[in-house]
């Protein structure tokens, strides 16, 4: 590792994913997952969750290769034959201890590209439905979660093909993900503070609006989604049930809420491409009617997208609808990281499947159905694709049909 005083800011990196991502209290338990070449990284954050007083703290550990290899040898019967005893603990974790959840994310986007599309749906389906009731609470922030990075090989060569070596790689990929979680400030929690107030600025002007709906259009996009009535929009900071706030991702530059999914027409194209399961999708073209996708197809991951969308419940519906200027350092920094976390702060995007219950007032002591009836929708999936270019316009369309511009050339206008 070649990078200047990376180790300082390793250690800075995790204290705050720590104190500001998951914003540990005394008595937490947090449970990170993480490859197991990022044990550097592990090491730093549990010894920073433990200096805040976290009472217990897990690590998950796993692998790429094996997870590929898990991919190619085991059976789809296998494969998806997730035992009991994991779906129990975590549900433990969840239901008996709020256990604080942190993602760190550093996997080769193609891992699993040459996986037949079939068997990797598969897994997945069977994952969301398993592990629901960990997905529901965390949706609902019932328990403090936050997803961030670290710079893998694999991830690194796909972003900087351009670098001579994996080192050279490696340490650029690190530098990107410092930059724009503002690490190299001198105090990076300052500057997150900073800049959450900002995004909260745009939130609380959309949420006193209470637009209907929302129109898109850019090359290959004109479409109209409706707005829910009382639907909320959010930004960086999140509650738990007791009022701790956190940050759910870090980077962010996203201000989100969630559509109508009983309003949804026209037609939206990708702007960027989608890292879903191991797999990369390019070229998304996405045909609304009706309330719903009738029609989806990609330039490369076409069969991925189709099964994501027509094989699992609720996934013809949309659960997101984020704004994210083009102007944003992630956006201007020219590089696509082929990973949503990034990928997603670059560009307006949408979110195919379940909603955020947080996204409508009262949404948190809605059933499924009752959310459901309100517009928002529900799904074993959620998966976001980015939309947004310098190119798009958004208006805001308010009850009585007054046209608001919210976005300009891809940048705020509201």
């Amino acid at each position: 590792m070649m990078l200047p005083n990376f180790e300082e800011n390793l250690h800075k990196y995790a204290k705050l994913l720590v104190a500001k991502g998951l914003n540990v209290q005394p008595g937490d338990w947090v449970k990170m997952t993480i490859t197991v070449d990022q044990a550097p990284l592990a090491r730093h954050v549990t010894k920073e969750a433990y200096a805040l007083g976290a009472e217990k703290v897990i690590v998950k550990w796993s692998d790429d290769e094996i997870t590929k290899l898990h991919y190619l040898h085991q059976p789809t019967e296998v494969l998806t034959n997730i035992p009991q005893y994991e779906i129990e603990e975590s549900e433990d974790h969840v239901l008996n201890h709020r256990v604080c959840r942190l993602s760190i994310i550093s996997s080769d986007p193609g891992l699993l590209n040459e996986i037949d599309p079939a068997k990797v749906a598969a897994y997945q389906s069977v994952f969301g439905k398993a592990f629901h009731v960990q997905r529901k609470a965390t949706q609902n922030n019932d328990l403090k979660w936050t997803v961030a990075a670290a710079a893998g090989a694999g991830w690194a060569a796909k972003v900087f093909p351009e670098l001579a070596t994996s080192e050279e790689q490696v340490d650029a990929l690190w530098d990107q993900i410092f930059k724009t979680c503002r690490v190299y400030e001198d105090d990076p929690i300052a500057a997150w503070d900073a800049h959450k107030k900002t995004l909260e600025e745009k939130a609380t002007k959309l949420n006193q609006i209470q637009f209907d709906a929302l129109h898109y259009t850019a090359p290959g996009t004109d479409l109209t989604l409706g707005l829910p009535k009382n639907h909320i929009w959010a930004s960086a900071g999140s509650n738990d049930p007791k009022g701790v706030e956190f940050i759910a991702n870090m980077p962010t530059e996203e201000v989100f809420s969630a559509p109508d999914t009983h309003r949804m027409d026209g037609v939206v194209r990708s702007t960027k491409p989608l890292s879903y399961a191991g797999t990369l999708i390019e070229g998304i073209e996405v045909q609304f009617k009706d309330g719903k996708i009738v029609d989806i197809s990609a330039e490369k991951g076409d069969e991925t997208i189709k099964k994501l969308v027509f094989d699992n419940e609720g996934g013809t519906g949309l659960g997101e609808v984020a704004l994210v200027p083009d102007p944003s350092p992630i956006s201007q920094s020219g590089i696509t990281f082929f990973n949503t976390l990034f990928d997603e702060n670059a560009s307006n995007h949408l979110a195919i499947g379940s909603a955020y219950p947080t996204n409508i007032k009262g949404g948190t002591e809605m059933s499924q159905e009752e959310l459901l009836k309100h517009g928002v929708n529900t799904s074993t999936v959620h998966v976001d694709f980015m939309i947004g270019s310098k190119e798009m316009n958004i208006d805001g369309i308010k009850q009585d049909g007054t046209v608001v511009p919210i976005f300009r050339n891809g940048d705020w206008a509201i």
